[in-house]
C-alpha cells in the first residue's frame, strides 16, 4: 500500500467537501463547471464527464444526479468503495492518474483532475496531464486543481508554527518555497509553474479560478457566520474568484484548459 493509499484510508474526504470552507470550494467549482458545461450544450454536445481521482465521488454523484453520463476513476479502493456503496449511475474504475490505458482516446468531452496533481511531483505532473489529455476530445476541456506554494508557507509554516523546522530541514527554501519532493504527500506550486505545465502539454488556457478564495484561511470566521452570511460569502467568492490579484490567497486554483 502507497504512503497515499494509508493517508487517504485515514482521512475523510467526505466530511472535507461538507465543513463550511468545502462546500465554498463545491459550490463555486460547481458553478463555474456548470457554465462550461451549458456552453458545450448550447454547441449541441451532450458531455461525457471523466472524473479522475474522483476521490469519494463528491462531483461525480452531483455531476450523474444532473443527468451526465460519468466515468469515476480512483486510486484509493477505499474511496472507491464509498462511490459504489452509493448505488448512483457512475461508471467506476480503480486507477492512477498517470496510466489510464483502460480508458479510450478521445472518448470525454470534459475531464476533471481535481486530485492527483496535489500528490504528483515534478514530471509525473505531466505525465497525468497528457494521460487526462489523450482522453479528452479535440476541443474539449480539462480542469486541474493545483495547490499553491504560498498557502502551505503561511498555514503550515507561520500559522502551525512549523516555519523555522521546515526552514532548518529544508522542505521550505531561504526563498519561501516548498520543496517538491516525491517523498513529501503534497506538491506545492506557483501560479508560474502552472502556466509552465500546461504550455509543456500543449494546451490552450481558458480561464484560471480560485475555488475556496480565502475560506481556508477563514474556517472560524465561517464556522461562526449565521446561514445569511455564509451564503454571502459563497456569492462573494463566485463573483471574485477570476480575479488575477486574487489568486494567490487561496489554498489552490483550478485551471480550465482545452485540446
Amino acid at each position: 500500500m502507497t504512503s497515499l493509499e494509508k493517508y487517504y484510508n485515514k482521512f475523510n474526504e467526505d466530511h472535507r467537501l461538507t465543513t463550511r470552507h468545502g462546500q465554498v470550494e463545491f459550490q463555486v467549482t460547481m458553478h463555474n463547471l456548470n457554465q462550461l458545461l451549458s456552453l458545450l450544450k448550447k454547441e449541441g454536445i451532450n458531455p461525457r464527464i471523466a472524473d479522475i481521482g474522483a476521490g469519494t465521488g463528491r462531483y461525480s454523484i452531483e455531476l450523474s444526479r444532473q443527468g451526465y453520463d460519468v466515468t469515476a476513476v480512483e486510486l484509493v479502493k477505499r474511496n472507491l468503495d464509498k462511490i459504489l456503496a452509493k448505488h448512483e449511475k457512475v461508471k467506476c474504475w480503480q486507477g492512477d492518474a498517470r496510466n489510464l490505458s483502460f480508458l479510450e482516446d478521445e472518448k470525454f468531452d470534459v475531464t476533471l483532475m481535481f486530485g492527483p496533481l496535489y500528490h504528483l511531483h515534478g514530471e509525473e505532473k505531466l505525465k497525468a496531464l497528457l494521460e487526462a489529455k489523450r482522453i479528452t476530445k479535440k476541443g474539449g476541456i480539462i480542469l486541474c486543481a493545483h495547490l499553491l506554494n504560498e498557502y502551505a508557507v503561511l498555514t503550515y509554516g507561520f500559522i502551525q508554527a512549523n516555519i523555522i523546522e521546515c526552514m532548518e530541514k529544508g522542505s521550505i527554501s531561504s526563498d519561501f518555497v516548498c520543496r517538491d519532493d516525491e517523498n513529501e504527500l503534497y506538491s506545492y506550486v506557483s501560479l508560474s509553474q502552472i502556466e509552465k505545465l500546461y504550455r509543456q502539454a500543449e494546451l490552450e488556457r481558458l480561464m484560471i479560478f480560485s475555488p475556496d478564495g480565502p475560506s481556508d484561511f477563514m474556517r472560524k470566521e465561517l464556522n461562526a457566520m449565521d446561514d445569511k452570511t455564509f451564503h454571502t460569502f459563497i456569492e462573494y467568492q463566485k463573483k471574485n474568484c477570476l480575479r488575477p490579484e486574487l489568486l494567490g490567497a487561496s489554498s489552490h486554483v483550478v485551471d480550465v484548459l482545452k485540446k
